[in-house]
């Protein structure tokens, strides 16, 4: 028997987070930190902001946040990924990414950085999974339900948890379940 790569994407964007995790943990650099990591503003002159946008996904807390989301994400993102492609995989995660932290930039005044967005996006586009034309699958309501109004309770705790960048990341799952109807 021999190991596969069987879902680039994931497995790249997996081994990537850990990278950088383990670079920030070994060195305890502020800098690397920051450029995994999207801030309350946007200076459109600072390439660096352009790159947050879509690196904060890589950038995690701690260990423990890095493992909680990479589990859901290693076990949802091959079957996103074999169902309808690496390219279309690769587009939903930068886009998610784009989306929840521009919405972060407008509208919340505090930093963003993890792949929580990405984790409900897989979440709910994989509840999604066989959607037909004409017909919304009940499992899509039940998670929906579950994960987005357990996120709508959890915004008016104190804790440090950007639980508007994980609705965001469901509104884009859910999205691109809709836009793709299932097709590869």
């Amino acid at each position: 028997m021999k190991l596969r790569y069987n879902s680039p994407v994931i497995l790249t964007f997996t081994f990537l987070s850990i990278a950088v995790m383990a670079t920030i943990h070994f060195t305890q650099s502020q800098f690397i930190d920051s450029l995994f990591s999207v801030g309350t503003t946007m200076d459109f002159y600072n390439p660096l902001d352009y790159f947050r946008l879509v690196s904060h996904v890589s950038g995690h807390a701690n260990w423990p946040h890095l493992i909680g989301n990479f589990s859901y994400i290693l076990l949802l993102g091959p079957l996103i990924e074999e169902k309808y492609g690496s390219w279309s995989t690769l587009q939903m995660i930068l886009v998610t990414a784009i989306f929840t932290s521009i919405i972060n930039i407008i509208f919340f005044n505090n930093g963003l950085h993890g792949a929580s967005g990405i984790v409900f996006m897989l979440i709910l586009l994989s509840s999604m999974s066989n959607f037909k034309s004409g017909e919304v699958p009940l499992t899509f309501l039940m998670v929906a339900i579950f994960y987005i109004g357990g996120e709508v309770t959890n915004s008016f705790k104190a804790d440090n948890i950007s639980q508007f960048g994980h609705i965001f990341g469901g509104i884009c799952g859910s999205f691109f379940g809709f836009l793709l109807k299932g097709h590869k």
